[in-house]
């Protein structure tokens, strides 16, 4: 079973009253934040230094130090909210996190006091960054660093996702790209076998969406698209798509306060 519906604690506040808002994406590799009024702030490598060494906190997809990554968030983005109030903050998930990785992305996103946390998956995120269109099924290829995720959306929720915990940082002269391309090409053929709607083959027909570093390296797009019969179309700048997804869904939280829709959505496997 996939997640379920994270709950959202609401809060009122004034619309004209200014508040600090974070977009934030914490990959395995690099963590991401984007703060209103500011923009794009952090695009640095996901390490703490608890003594002497470096620690990395967040490994394939999953948080393995909570207070790492607390410390983490503290040192990059502690000094830079204001001593009065509180952030929002929008967080990406993986699509496959579940309820414990949410439970400890929360418990490290503490550290910043914010006054809600609203989680959206990363496919989605990706998604809006694409200003793909949301009534029609979708299909996200998310290839990171070290984990790559498909995802598919329907009307904007998560209705299936596969992921591997293989990435480009995987890649060497005994790994070559032809791995993660047919791991996802697997990935692909196990959903369109076990989906019995037309959702996964209507989004591959229209063609995948693919986002993180590997939508970078043509190696990878090019045999993909060979591989799936399908095109595959790569998002602007697509290495920082998920936190620039989460930095749109940020600013209409601002507009709607309920935020509901920003909730992650329950899915089926």
């Amino acid at each position: 079973m996939g997640p379920g519906p994270t709950p959202v604690r609401h809060r009122t506040w004034s619309r004209g009253r200014p508040y600090a808002g974070i977009a934030l994406d914490l990959g395995s590799a690099r963590t991401r934040a984007w703060m209103s009024g500011r923009g794009m702030i952090l695009d640095v490598p996901t390490v703490t230094f608890p003594g002497t060494g470096a620690s990395y906190p967040i490994q394939r997809g999953t948080i393995v130090d909570a207070p790492g990554t607390a410390r983490m968030l503290n040192r990059l983005l502690g000094h830079r909210l204001p001593r009065f109030g509180r952030p929002l903050v929008v967080l990406t998930t993986p699509v496959l996190g579940g309820i414990a990785y949410r439970a400890q992305a929360r418990s490290a996103v503490d550290v910043l006091r914010p006054r809600s946390v609203l989680t959206v998956p990363t496919a989605r995120a990706v998604a809006v960054a694409a200003d793909a269109d949301p009534t029609c099924p979708l299909l996200v290829v998310d290839i990171g660093a070290h984990l790559t995720e498909v995802t598919l959306l329907a009307d904007g929720a998560v209705t299936d996702a596969r992921h591997t915990a293989l990435g480009t940082s995987d890649l060497d002269g005994r790994t070559p790209p032809a791995r993660i391309t047919e791991a996802v090409v697997a990935m692909v053929t196990t959903m369109l076998e076990q989906d019995h709607t037309s959702q996964t083959y209507e989004a591959l027909h229209r063609g995948a969406l693919l986002a993180g570093g590997g939508a970078l390296r043509p190696d990878i797009t090019y045999r993909l698209a060979d591989r799936l019969h399908a095109p595959v179309q790569p998002v602007p700048a697509p290495h920082t798509a998920a936190v620039r997804g989460a930095a749109k869904l940020l600013r209409a939280a601002r507009a709607h306060p309920s935020a509901q829709a920003i909730t992650a959505p329950a899915h089926r496997r």
